[in-house]
């Protein structure tokens, strides 16, 4: 088992996968500069894909019990986390237990607190790509490779009744195993919302290149398999071929972004806007970063917008 070391400055903590491998550590210092955030400093805490229970009740029992470590941001085990420490948590706020998932931990009042920031944070990433009205006016399906946190919170902001006529035609949701399948359907099934969605086992890329070919023009099809960043590969094969017209989001913004290079290829041909996850990556981040130091950080406006270069001169893109 790991053994933590206490932190001696106030820390935020990033569990992931290859947290090293992240434009967030050489962003962090740069924002917390700016931010006013002084002496914090940021850690990465790895994990192996659906790593042991005890290891993440171990990371989460060092961050409750150390003074100075503040918190964390989740990615990757947001929902393998969640179920092993749900227990843990004093405070769990209604989107994490919609979803069962964790993508942020906070302290406040001497509570250890679970939230699900990502439907906040998807929601402005894909609004401010598409723009309003997107689905209202073109009818385009929504297809989401992979089951997990990111696919679930995305779907939550894109299906529920209150957005009137601004939703996807129909949704499709694909995975490699059946049970993040099952588990995505529970959680749609407590979500108010009259989009038709199918749920698709997909063990090979070419299952997922099956449904792109029967999704209606102008459609959002999303790479949120973590392949390209967190293992090698993409989930369609290079005979994909992308709905005309379609908007490509591969929620990765790092790594061998083969998902990204397939749609570049057809981008001229099939008329595709194409987007990578650093909107994302900014987003999530900037809303983790305000929960755990309890500041105000914008999501748009001359602030948010200072925050956008920062990132983008820190980490050389």
């Amino acid at each position: 088992m790991t053994h933590y070391k206490p932190a001696t400055e106030p820390t935020l903590y990033f569990i992931g996968v290859t947290t090293a491998k992240s434009s967030i550590m050489k962003v962090f210092p740069a924002w917390a500069e700016f931010l006013g955030l002084k002496d914090a400093v940021i850690k990465g805490i790895d994990f192996k894909l659906h790593d042991d229970p005890g290891a993440y009740r171990a990371a989460v029992e060092f961050i409750r019990d150390d003074p100075l470590s503040l918190g964390a941001l989740v990615t990757t085990h947001k929902i393998d986390l969640f179920a092993a420490c749900k227990d843990m948590f004093d405070v769990i706020d209604p989107h994490a237990t919609l979803m069962d998932e964790t993508s942020c931990i906070s302290k406040r009042d001497g509570k250890l607190v679970c939230h699900a920031k990502d439907p906040i944070s998807s929601g402005l990433s894909i609004d401010g790509f598409l723009g309003d009205g997107y689905f209202a006016r073109t009818g385009a399906d929504l297809f989401s490779m992979g089951a997990g946190g990111s696919t679930i919170a995305l779907t939550w902001h894109l299906m529920r009744r209150s957005r009137g006529a601004d939703v996807p035609g129909r949704i499709v949701v694909s995975n490699r195993s059946q049970h993040r399948l099952d588990e995505i359907k529970r959680i749609h099934a407590g979500i108010e919302s009259d989009v038709p969605v199918e749920y698709v086992l997909a063990p090979k890329p070419q299952d997922n290149d099956a449904v792109l070919a029967g999704l209606r023009e102008g459609s959002l099809v999303i790479n949120a398999t973590g392949l390209g960043k967190d293992a090698p590969g993409s989930p369609l094969s290079d005979a994909a071929v992308f709905p005309k017209r379609s908007v490509v989001w591969d929620l990765n913004y790092r790594g061998d972004l083969i998902f990204l290079d397939q749609a570049k290829a057809q981008r001229d041909a099939r008329a595709l806007q194409i987007e990578d996850g650093w909107t994302y990556f900014l987003h999530g981040w900037t809303q983790v970063i305000a929960e755990v130091f309890n500041i105000e950080i914008p999501a748009s406006g001359r602030i948010f917008d200072r925050i956008s270069e920062i990132a983008r001169e820190a980490a050389g893109r």
